[in-house]
């Protein structure tokens, strides 16, 4: 699975450069980087349009057009890639609305609930990681017996959640699923917005070849949502042998 995850860069232009979008799609204001971005926050997604891609702020936690408030979100932060497309509240994204994540790195634990230990994994050359996703648009319902006066409509909301898959043999150490990491042309073949082959598709949704990633054991620190900062990633004194 997929619980937390960062994006720690400060550098704008190489994330641009990375994504392959404009500068000006990296808003100042609203990028800042992220040390342990956890379910229902705020990030962004990489998606098609037309044959450019496109960055969009986004909440993490997919939820369906239909539904009368988030309450689903927690549940959808994660989709297993082997049953996605069959599944109802994922299929009609699977079809039209796939999206890549962009990230530098997520976190497993292990031990009990009690003693929590954290690894970060992240690629070996420390570049960007790109996880596949599904996106909907949301709008919030009005409520029975609400001001139905007010001239402005609520708002839609972009949210996404994060395809895994079986895990490799670094991140099986660890946990037994991963989320999916999108390499080279697998990118622009997921994100391609007319209809795709279902094999073809599933055909991108395997396991990060092994020597991608590497491990490190972080501060506990990163256990709790409260804590965003450096200090989140700051080695642990023990480390897992891989």
């Amino acid at each position: 699975m997929c619980g937390r995850f960062t994006l720690t860069t400060s550098d704008r232009h190489w994330l641009a450069q990375e994504l392959g979008v404009p500068i000006e799609e990296i808003d100042t204001e609203r990028y800042q980087p992220r040390f342990n971005i956890a379910p229902t926050d705020q990030h962004w997604l990489l998606r098609l349009r037309r044959e450019d891609r496109e960055l969009l702020p986004a909440r993490w936690g997919l939820v369906n057009a239909g539904e009368t408030d988030r309450r689903r979100a927690t549940a959808q932060i994660n989709a297993r890639s082997e049953s996605a497309a069959r599944t109802p509240a994922y299929r009609g994204a699977f079809a039209h609305r796939r999206c890549a994540i962009p990230a530098d790195g997520f976190f497993e634990w292990t031990g009990s609930a009690k003693a929590r230990r954290p690894y970060r994994f992240r690629r070996s050359d420390g570049g960007l990681l790109l996880f596949a996703g599904l996106y909907e648009e949301w709008t919030p319902q009005q409520q029975p017996g609400g001001d139905t006066s007010v001239a402005t409509p609520p708002e839609s909301e972009t949210t996404f959640t994060i395809l895994t898959t079986e895990a490799n043999a670094t991140v099986g150490a660890i946990h037994d699923r991963m989320p999916v990491v999108l390499l080279d042309e697998a990118v622009d073949d997921w994100l391609f917005e007319g209809e795709r082959d279902l094999d073809r598709l599933q055909a991108l949704l395997r396991p990060a070849p092994d020597e991608l990633l590497i491990a490190t054991a972080v501060s506990s620190r990163v256990n709790s949502v409260r804590h965003d900062d450096p200090a989140c990633l700051d080695p642990a004194a023990e480390q897992l042998s891989f």
